[in-house]
């Protein structure tokens, strides 16, 4: 059995149906917005327009003597009449398309989608066209215009029930008043149907934004398969970032030769150090490392000579607290100055001068940091 599709849709799913031109959308809504706009514009001009278009009708049927006796007259005559008709009804028209796209639009938004108009194979395949015609979506459909049907039926029905004294009326009614009677009637009618259509359309856009939400949803397997090619396979993206890592490291252990000291655990970090004395900033930490790394920077030291000091609590202390480029505290400023000020001695020491004592930097309580980066301070707190 397949994995059954229980995930929620991604962003990316609903932003790829789009351009698809798939989004939920209600054939109802459009239909009783369209007919309610036609018949309220009806009822506000429909006896005026009623009174223009039956004068623009008469007005085709009055010949002078010209147009008797040159027929390729008539068609320019017909022309100018259809045109007037037009422009009459034209309101009307321009009125139910906005709209129609205006309730088109109120389901699922405004949207053209260039790839709903590529021709697709799958819908020249005649069994994809019986799925849909069987489908579960057109057994739906098929309940729905029955319901449709059976509403808009009992509407005329109750309707001319409660009107039947009133047809058995225009039949002994002279012609203009049988006629507004029944354009009475009619109207009375067609408000009906509209609500009716309303009451459709209010169920048929709930379930089509349900019904468009199954549709989208996902299995979990596409939920993990989207997010690898959105977010990139962790594999690829791991072997990047050691790669980055390695790029970062070699950058820094050449950066080891610019330094005027390294500061050691002995073994288990190495951080270096380089201070212009000419300047005003504080000490620059160029390198730090652990283990391997720390093994690496001792080992460019020696290659270039520079002097490794040993200080387990200063080295910790740079290491937790100085990012690589960046000045060393303040509160490590006394003990980092004691250790420069002795590789400097040592570099300008002369033969027969008594020897320079080496410092013991003392690191404040707060810098002072076990192997794993937890201050002492807590772990005696606790």
């Amino acid at each position: 059995m397949s994995e059954e599709r229980t995930e929620e849709p991604t962003a990316r799913r609903v932003s790829e149906s789009r351009k698809k031109g798939q989004v939920a959308r209600s054939a109802e809504l459009p239909a009783a917005a369209v007919t309610i706009a036609a018949l309220s514009m009806l009822f506000l001009t429909g006896g005026a327009l009623v009174t223009k278009l039956s004068a623009n009708f008469a007005s085709g049927f009055n010949f002078d003597r010209k147009l008797v006796f040159s027929a390729n007259l008539l068609p320019a005559i017909f022309g100018h009449e259809l045109f007037q008709s037009y422009l009459l009804i034209f309101p009307l028209m321009l009125l139910t398309a906005i709209v129609a796209i205006a309730a088109t639009g109120a389901t699922g938004g405004f949207l053209f989608a260039m790839g709903a108009l590529a021709p697709k194979a799958s819908k020249l395949n005649p069994a994809n066209g019986l799925k849909r015609m069987f489908g579960t979506k057109a057994l739906v459909e098929l309940a729905k215009a029955i319901l449709k049907f059976s509403i808009v039926t009992g509407v005329m029905v109750l309707v001319f029930n409660n009107n039947i004294d009133t047809l058995n009326l225009i039949s002994r009614m002279a012609l203009e008043p049988a006629l507004k009677t029944s354009g009475e009637l009619l109207a009375k009618t067609a408000l009906f149907i509209a609500l009716s259509l309303v009451a459709i359309a209010m169920i048929d856009v709930p379930f089509q934004r349900w019904q468009f939400k199954k549709e989208m949803r996902m299995t979990k397997q596409e939920v993990r398969d989207e997010m690898r090619q959105s977010e990139g396979n962790p594999e690829v993206k791991g072997q990047i970032r050691r790669r980055q890592r390695e790029m970062s490291n070699a950058r820094m252990i050449d950066s080891v030769k610019d330094a005027d000291v390294v500061i050691t655990n002995p073994e288990h970090f190495a951080v270096a150090l380089s201070y212009d004395p000419n300047g005003d900033s504080a000490p620059i930490l160029l390198a730090k490392g652990t283990d391997a790394v720390a093994a690496r920077i001792r080992e460019e030291a020696k290659k270039h000579g520079i002097e490794i000091f040993q200080a387990a609590p200063l080295a910790r202390a740079l290491y937790f607290t100085t990012e690589i480029d960046h000045p060393v505290p303040e509160d490590l400023y006394f003990a980092v100055a004691q250790v420069i000020a002795y590789v400097f001695n040592l570099s300008s020491i002369t033969p027969g001068a008594p020897p320079v004592i080496k410092p013991q930097p003392k690191v404040p309580e707060s810098m002072q940091f076990d192997a794993l980066g937890k201050l002492q301070t807590e772990e005696a707190a606790a």
